[in-house]
């Protein structure tokens, strides 16, 4: 049943009315979910190493981290600063099922990687989100890195290759793990499912935050062994200190 009244226009159509901020309930006077003013107060990222993208006080360095062991993914692409309103906005979104906060995460951070792009920032072949266990996967009901992919290639017209890579192993949170105990704990946690795929490509790892870069790092490697020409790393923030 057509609930449209018979008309040769639309009567009402919401997304082209004006929207209230999700930030501060303001109307944003555009089809934007977010007010200009709130969206230039997020904590966008700035000075940063240019390997990992930790917070550093000048740009074009290189953090002691990466300096002694060089992480095997090529550079990290982070938007934000992993501290407030992004902080509460993803943790609503990662554990909370607020998806209309991770799909305005996705909106803002995808015109953010598109005005990289514009500036040189080279396109992958495709996109790749991390994966979950399937244990925690059926315990929380949805994979936050899978749905910011899916978001982050429509807009981008950039594809997603979602089962590439599999987590075979049950490992325990992440959370409160230094760098040595994560990849410890992430040890052949992770399958390659088609290693031709990967071959002489440029990919994009998609995450929600970036810590430590251990998870990063075990997957680049996998790819990378697996002969992918380079991993990179697509991420919505990064911590202002790796144990975080």
């Amino acid at each position: 049943m057509d609930c449209q009244p018979l008309c040769a226009r639309q009567v009402y159509i919401w997304l082209n009315s004006d929207q209230t901020c999700l930030l501060c309930d303001e109307t944003t006077g555009s089809r934007k979910s977010v007010c200009d003013a709130c969206e230039t107060d997020l904590p966008w990222l700035g000075d940063q190493c240019d390997h990992c993208a930790l917070p550093m006080p000048l740009s074009h360095l290189t953090c002691t981290s990466c300096s002694i062991n060089p992480p095997t993914f090529s550079e990290v692409v982070a938007g934000w600063l992993y501290d407030f309103p992004i902080d509460s906005l993803v943790t609503r979104f990662k554990h909370q099922g607020k998806w209309p906060l991770g799909r305005l995460l996705a909106e803002m951070y995808a015109e953010f990687l598109q005005y990289r792009f514009n500036e040189g920032l080279q396109r992958p072949d495709f996109l790749l989100p991390v994966p979950m266990a399937n244990k925690r996967l059926r315990e929380r009901g949805y994979n936050q890195a899978q749905m910011l992919a899916d978001w982050l290639g429509a807009s981008l017209q950039l594809s997603v290759q979602s089962r590439l890579l599999k987590r075979v192993k049950e490992t325990p949170a992440q959370q409160g793990l230094d760098a040595r105990a994560r990849r410890s704990n992430l040890l052949d946690a992770f399958e390659l499912m088609d290693s031709q795929t990967v071959a002489d490509k440029h990919i994009a790892l998609i995450d929600d935050v970036l810590t430590t870069g251990s998870t990063a790092d075990v997957i680049a490697k996998t790819l990378r062994q697996a002969g992918a020409r380079q991993v990179d790393v697509y991420c919505l923030a990064r911590t202002a200190k790796p144990g975080d």
